[in-house]
């Protein structure tokens, strides 16, 4: 049934409350539904949102120290971008991961990927009756592994599972059945200069 389920889950983790202030991304791929590869790196935020918020660090695990030696973020992006390649993407809450991936674009001075998406947020809450839709929390009512949460790449992993988990339930064939199922469609990001 999901053998056109092909897309990339993508999460960020940020700096600070600032949006933009991007220092880790994750991206996981699925293949004919099944996930076959999750990346993980860390960047340097945008330097006007550089500064580091002891609640994010607390919450990620990320310092100033980590990255100092990592690409930043604009230095990171084409190989995000080649990782993804043109697959749909998903993120668990997109309005947050889209949004920080836009804002850091227009502060590096960088065009914003044109990526079609959906939002695993969204549709859990279409789909399941939990007390909560927190990624944790949706991939333990599924029955997803998540060890690492606040590790982009585990969390883009998760939210990769959670969208395959979602499909499989739904009988959609695709990433635009899955939101049509649910009501939604896939959305467009950026992809011009700001």
């Amino acid at each position: 049934m999901t053998e056109n389920l092909s897309f990339a889950a993508f999460d960020v983790e940020t700096a600070n409350p600032k949006h933009g202030s991007i220092c880790a991304i994750g991206v996981a791929i699925v293949h004919k539904g099944r996930r076959v590869a999750t990346h993980s790196w860390l960047c340097r935020p945008p330097a006007v949102v550089g500064e580091f918020a002891a609640r994010n660090m607390r919450i990620h695990m990320i310092t100033p120290n980590l990255v100092a030696k990592q690409p930043s973020f604009a230095q990171l992006l084409p190989r995000v971008l080649d990782t993804v390649g043109d697959l749909p993407v998903v993120a668990h809450n997109a309005v947050f991961d889209m949004g920080n991936l836009s804002r850091a674009c227009e502060f590096s001075g960088i065009v914003s990927p044109g990526w079609q998406y959906g939002c695993t947020y969204a549709w859990s809450k279409r789909q399941l009756r939990l007390g909560s839709y927190k990624l944790n929390q949706v991939a333990a009512a599924l029955g997803i592994v998540l060890d690492n949460h606040h590790e982009a790449g585990a969390d883009a992993a998760a939210a990769a599972d959670v969208a395959i988990s979602l499909a499989r339930m739904a009988g959609a064939h695709d990433l635009a059945d899955l939101a049509r199922i649910n009501g939604t469609r896939l959305a467009r990001l950026g992809g011009v200069r700001r």
